[in-house]
């Protein structure tokens, strides 16, 4: 475990220390017993320690944006307790006779703080749906109520002890597994920084919103425009990699319902599930889906861009990185533009950019012929990287089939057979430089 998940664990065990103090006096003072001096005493060690710990940037101090009040820091406290120490849940399990579950309930929660009538409205002010708590949400409540049990919020957990969290893969959406690296990238520098700048939303979010006051505005969010194949997803993978955080493509087709309505249910699953955990998500063919929004002929287009909207301002409230990608920038709703941190051309490869792609594509312990010159690949034929990554490996299969290294002669029928897949007509000419090499009939022998 590194250092920095260590300090985590020492800066908040005091705050199961104290809950589990105030649980034991809890449970004395109702069989009439009064608490010792040195119980007291050493209740009044541990809230001191309590308070040091979440003035100085503990753990607790990192939680929502960094101004809960100490009943809301407490509120959380107890709910995640039973995670932190299973000793706290049995406790609160003994002093919540017949509850099913550890977890701690609003009643419970004010007679372990000892609050009088009036503090216990503040308490049921902190727990509303609109309160800090549950709109970061580092809290979840079962149903509304006294005896309803308080849940730590998705995550919460894990960031308080220093653990990795748990991966879970939000409703309609897919585990993307490339990690590559900013070294795996190639693109114009500015199109690299500009990347980079996207990482800075996310890595000075408290000190900008928390610190400095700016008004929070969700996400970030940043629209990858460009071609197919010009490594859109590409760079999604290696900003999740960098972040060390997942990357899932949202499959719209898995969400969008014909029923009124369910589109609407499926968004809200999948931002709930996504909310404040540490994934990137990313929306393929974004112009399919935010293009401009039509004219209402019938009930379906109306209900059809309630649906649009409905998702526009889920991306826009969601607290955690969103990825639109799109072939067509000019058929988005310019009304979206706004909603955008960061915007991203990717532009096809120039002659420099595609002898990089042959080189790093072609596969790395593979035989080459002498003449197979990537500088030479990537001025014969105008392709995207996907699109070089596709004839690479075809030509690969080619050479290994034949027992023999890669050669013009496998490079070129591969590049034949990925430009064969846009479904025209093709001229040998159209290869370029590399025509010459281009095998009799289209068969290798």
């Amino acid at each position: 475990m590194s250092s920095g998940a260590e300090t985590a664990i020492v800066d908040v065990t005091a705050e199961w220390q104290r809950i589990e103090l105030l649980g034991h006096l809890l449970a004395e003072a109702r069989q009439g017993r009064e608490s010792a001096e040195e119980q007291l005493a050493e209740l009044r060690r541990l809230q001191a320690a309590v308070e040091a710990a979440r003035a100085d940037g503990g753990p607790m101090r990192h939680l929502g944006d960094g101004s809960l009040s100490p009943l809301e820091y407490d509120v959380v406290a107890c709910a995640v307790a039973p995670e932190a120490e299973p000793r706290l849940g049995w406790l609160f399990q003994n002093l919540q006779p017949g509850a099913p579950q550890p977890y701690p309930t609003p009643a419970l929660i004010q007679e372990l703080l000892a609050l009088d009538a009036g503090t216990a409205r503040d308490l049921y002010a902190v727990l509303a749906e609109d309160a800090p708590l549950r709109r970061h949400q580092l809290i979840e409540l079962e149903g509304e109520g006294p005896y309803q049990a308080i849940h730590p919020g998705p995550g919460v957990t894990a960031r308080l002890l220093g653990r990795r969290p748990e991966v879970v893969t939000p409703p309609g959406a897919i585990r993307v597994t490339l990690r590559p690296t900013w070294d795996d990238l190639i693109l114009p520098p500015e199109r690299v920084s500009m990347l980079q700048e996207f990482l800075l939303w996310l890595r000075h979010r408290e000190q900008v919103f928390g610190d400095w006051g700016a008004s929070d505005c969700g996400g970030p969010v940043a629209l990858f425009s460009g071609p197919s194949g010009t490594g859109k997803t590409f760079a999604a993978a290696v900003l999740a990699a960098d972040l060390d955080w997942p990357l899932y493509r949202v499959d719209l087709g898995r969400l969008v319902s014909k029923y009124i309505g369910e589109t609407e249910k499926n968004l809200n699953r999948l931002f709930d599930a996504a909310h404040g955990r540490a994934m990137v998500l990313q929306f393929d063919e974004a112009d399919s889906l935010f293009s401009k929004r039509g004219e209402v002929k019938e009930a379906r287009d109306r209900y059809a861009n309630m649906e649009v909207s409905h998702l526009l301002a889920r991306i826009e409230t969601h607290r955690g990185p969103c990825i639109l990608t799109t072939n067509l920038r000019r058929n988005l709703d310019p009304a979206f533009a706004r909603r955008f941190q960061v915007v991203v051309d990717f532009p096809r490869p120039d002659a420099e950019a595609r002898a990089r792609l042959w080189q790093r594509l072609l596969p790395p312990r593979a035989p080459r012929e002498p003449e197979l010159d990537p500088a030479f690949l990537g001025a014969a034929v105008n392709l995207t990287g996907g699109s070089i990554r596709n004839a690479a490996l075809h030509a690969a299969f080619l050479a290994a089939a034949a027992g023999k290294s890669i050669g013009l002669a496998e490079v070129t029928l591969a590049v034949w057979r990925e430009m064969s897949k846009e479904g025209r007509d093709l001229a040998l000419a159209e290869l370029g430089p590399l025509a010459p090499y281009f095998p009799q009939g289209g068969v290798l022998c």
